[in-house]
């Protein structure tokens, strides 16, 4: 199959495998796990952050932050298609006892300008309504198409924010991503925010976990939560392993899946019924609109799994993501098989 519905499907390398066979071990509960250790140095030395802590996924990563960065009775700041709101389940109402505030981005982007965000705060209000405790951005936009942030952009938000006396946390999960297509270092995406979560098991290609970074203060109390949530892993350096694995090796490649992202966009540019923006794809995910065919998302994906392609249709768009386990070949015969299909 040529699995497409997202880069949560990769598979993890012989060097990885070979990581995690020969992984020294210990007792994460008691810090004692010296992979683990490597891996939290690793990450807070790449994104300039003063501790990380090892989590077994990135909802949990994101969710701590929540926990941490607010009180129960507070609203939570987010552009309306954010993972976080729509895609964690309801926790932070469950968990955290604080509603979301979802704005949409006037630009479509799925990256709010400082202004948007001004205009839905609620801080010295009346004592009945519910004040803003914290900011969530995200970086690549996943239902956004992979969108990125600037640097100068979540920077002018960091700043206004903390001006304000509020927390940013930003859901790095493709942050790497973000990086390649910039060109920017992921310290420097995401060096004024006060959290950062990002995916180990997306694009980088290993099988399990996210990293959380931020103060030692955070990590540490980021390591009490993680505990409650039965996120307390004993023997996990042979995850960790395979994590430092996609650390060092994942980012290095990344520019081949935005190649395949874009060449995947272009060929559906002249099938009839298919809209999308070319330009606006500037990670792996690649959005299209089939409004236009008369078909359903749901009959497309159905005829695609059938021709040994996967994809996953939201309404009337699908989504496709590119990874290292998707070639350029790959992306022909998906092309090849989605023009005939409508033709």
């Amino acid at each position: 199959m040529i699995d497409l519905r997202s880069d949560t499907v990769t598979k993890p390398s012989d060097k990885m495998r070979a990581a995690m066979a020969a992984a020294e071990v210990g007792d994460d509960v008691y810090g004692e796990d010296p992979t683990v250790i490597r891996l939290q140095e690793q990450a807070a030395e790449i994104f300039e952050k003063e501790a990380a802590l090892f989590v077994p996924t990135g909802s949990m990563g994101n969710q701590i932050a929540v926990k941490l960065h607010t009180r129960p009775g507070q609203e939570v700041i987010i552009e309306a298609r954010g993972h976080i709101f729509n895609y964690e389940m309801g926790t932070p109402a469950v968990l955290s006892g604080v509603m979301m505030r979802p704005v949409s981005s006037g630009d479509g982007s799925g990256h709010l300008t400082w202004d948007e965000i001004a205009s839905a705060l609620h801080i010295g209000q009346p004592y009945y309504t519910s004040p803003t405790g914290l900011i969530c951005l995200e970086n690549s936009h996943n239902f956004a198409g992979g969108s990125v942030m600037t640097v100068e952009h979540c920077a002018d938000i960091c700043t206004h924010a903390h001006a304000a006396g509020l927390p940013v946390h930003m859901d790095g999960a493709r942050i790497f991503n973000a990086a390649a297509a910039l060109g920017s270092s992921v310290a420097d995406l995401t060096r004024h925010c006060d959290s950062v979560q990002f995916c180990l098991s997306k694009a980088l290609g290993a099988p399990v976990g996210s990293v959380l970074v931020g103060s030692k203060d955070f990590i540490a109390e980021a390591r009490v939560w993680r505990k409650r949530l039965g996120g307390g892993m004993r023997q996990v350096g042979i995850l960790a392993a395979a994590g430092m694995i996609a650390l060092e090796d994942g980012p290095k490649r990344l520019h081949e899946d935005h190649a395949n992202a874009k060449a995947l966009a272009v060929g559906l540019t002249d099938i009839p019924g298919v809209a999308i923006d070319v330009e606006s794809v500037a990670t792996n995910i690649v959005i299209f609109d089939i409004t236009g065919t008369g078909k359903s998302s749901a009959e497309i994906v159905a005829a695609l799994k059938d021709a040994g392609i996967l994809a996953i249709g939201f309404g009337d768009v699908i989504r496709m993501v590119t990874h290292c386990n998707v070639s350029a070949e790959d992306v022909g015969v998906t092309v090849k098989y989605l023009r005939t299909y409508f033709a």
